[in-house]
């Protein structure tokens, strides 16, 4: 019987780029020898690999037909089951998709040896071909049989295939942009935008190789963390808002060059913070909970609930072997893990918001070493808000799935006959005012803020440098510390502070507007109404 898995491994193991395709593969009509050419087939995964496999068949057929010579004159038994096992490989690469219900796509990658293939090659499949993470095993004989190759090779499902992968792709190579059409990436990985950066970015940087996290358990972590985001279907703090959050802190991070000012298990944690600051998030805020009595409430003592609930519901999931990516971590490694990840997301409540601001502001401008956990910690917090400083659609989008959020409380509010809390009450709110107010006192502030600290973080990093490796030419430090001073990093959310303000202050005069003739009509009306009563 042939070991289809065996030989899966052996085309994709190769060194050889998927996109190079010899013309050898465009066999002639009666060059039966070409069908011993193995060196430059193109990997299984590839479109090409459908039509090579159809230009092969061919030419066997042809061979087949040829009435003056015997068949395995022209093609030998060996080289003739090479091909038949290639185009079983193919075709079996093509059923992975329709199949994916039926069958557990991680069964055959939890099976193949560590060492058979390279851990990149190994992430690549995990990448590629998992769309949803399972334990399960099937038996051999619940396993999809092939009737035909008619049966096999559907052009629509390939089609659709490599379209929904290319589009992911596309999507995932904008990381750098700060205006991350999260949105469109959530809509082409079929509601797994979470898993999709997340596996993207520790492999980007080596996370799962350097503290030994299987792909598998990283996947399954992944999924158990977007199954609690939408554990409420709440239309704001839910997978996408995470996913946004992970790229800006990524983007912040990468974009200012402190990535290599980073240890490894600090971008770990950053990454992991940034991926469950709001996990199992109940779409209601602290002070709901407070005002409720909700049993976190009670658990937490009234102070950043919420952000203790995500930060403990994260370790207790990973108290699970299947979801547990730090189990291979050292003591020490483990220790300032779980220190950086408290620190990071508990600073994502609001309540500490300018005191935070304060502490950053004082490491500034009294000239002190900037202190890492706090670094990050305004990183992530800014990220978290980051929403009006993007461009005018991702914005208005996302003010609009926040504020129906803020209405399902004030609805629920109401059936419990509390006071509405600020921001609200569905009929009294006045949305363009809000935001206003939300990036001149809270956003554009930490923004700015931050931006310094990364210019005062730049500064000590070139100063420890030449420090190291310059020692006896001072005047050369002096002169490019200086430069450094002059060329602070790109701010791309300025531009979009201050056109979005503008937006919102037009929407402000039309909301004002609209409330005085409200209140108009209204007086109208309470005056018609006391003359009817006088007059009876």
């Amino acid at each position: 019987m042939i070991n289809v898995k065996k030989i899966r491994i052996q085309f994709i193991g190769s060194s050889r780029h998927k996109e190079k395709l010899d013309d050898n593969n465009h066999l002639s009509l009666h060059n039966y020898s070409d069908l011993s050419n193995f060196e430059t087939l193109p990997l299984v995964d590839h479109i090409d690999s459908i039509k090579c496999s159809i230009t092969r068949l061919a030419k066997i057929r042809d061979a087949l037909g040829e009435h003056n010579q015997d068949f395995f004159s022209l093609v030998t038994k060996k080289d003739l089951k090479k091909n038949v096992e290639y185009f079983l490989q193919v075709m079996e690469n093509v059923l992975l998709d329709e199949r994916k219900r039926l069958m557990s796509e991680d069964d055959v990658l939890s099976e193949v040896e560590p060492d058979a293939v390279p851990n990149e090659v190994r992430n690549w499949l995990s990448m590629t071909f998992t769309r949803s993470v399972s334990n399960m095993k099937k038996k051999a004989e619940d396993k999809p049989k092939f009737k035909s190759v008619a049966q096999a090779i559907r052009a629509g499902i390939m089609v659709d295939r490599f379209c929904k992968r290319w589009n992911l792709d596309t999507k995932i190579k904008t990381l750098n942009d700060w205006n991350f059409e999260v949105f469109a990436m959530n809509e082409c990985s079929e509601g797994q935008a979470l898993r999709y950066l997340g596996f993207e970015l520790m492999q980007k940087f080596n996370i799962l190789s350097k503290f030994k996290i299987q792909n598998l358990v990283m996947q399954n972590f992944l999924e158990a963390v977007e199954a609690g985001y939408s554990k409420y279907n709440n239309p704001y703090h839910n997978l996408i808002h995470a996913t946004d959050v992970l790229q800006t802190t990524y983007h912040i991070l990468n974009n200012a060059g402190l990535m290599s000012w980073l240890s490894s298990i600090e971008i770990f944690a950053t990454f992991v913070s940034a991926i469950i600051h709001d996990y199992e998030h109940t779409g209601t805020t602290n002070n709901f909970h407070m005002q409720t009595r909700s049993e976190i409430a009670l658990v937490y003592n009234d102070r950043a609930i919420l952000e203790n609930y995500h930060i403990s519901a994260t370790f207790r999931l990973m108290l699970n072997d299947s979801y547990n990516i730090i189990q291979e971590l050292t003591r020490e490694e483990y220790k300032e893990f779980r220190h950086l990840v408290i620190e990071m997301v508990l600073a994502t409540d609001m309540s500490f918001h300018f005191t935070q601001l304060k502490t950053v502001k004082n490491m500034i401008s009294l000239n002190e070493t900037i202190d890492k956990p706090k670094a990050l910690s305004l990183v992530l917090h800014c990220a978290d808000i980051s929403h009006p400083s993007k461009n005018w659609p991702l914005h208005e989008k996302w003010t609009n799935l926040l504020v129906e959020e803020f209405f399902s409380q004030g609805d629920k509010e109401k059936e419990l006959g509390l006071p509405f809390s600020p921001l609200c009450d569905r009929n009294n709110t006045p949305i363009a005012q809000s935001q206003i107010g939300f990036i001149n006192f809270i956003v554009e502030p930490s923004l700015n803020v931050m931006g310094d600290m990364i210019d005062k973080i730049f500064e000590q990093i070139l100063s420890e440098e030449q420090s190291r490796t310059s020692k006896s030419d001072i005047n050369d430090s002096s002169s490019t510390s200086e430069s450094i001073k002059k060329k602070p990093i790109e701010r791309p959310w300025a531009q979009h502070l201050t056109e979005n303000k503008a937006k919102w202050q037009i929407l402000a005069e039309e909301e004002k507007k609209k409330k005085e003739q409200e209140n108009s009509e209204q007086i109208g009306e309470n005056k018609n109404e006391d003359k009817k009563n006088g007059d009876n």
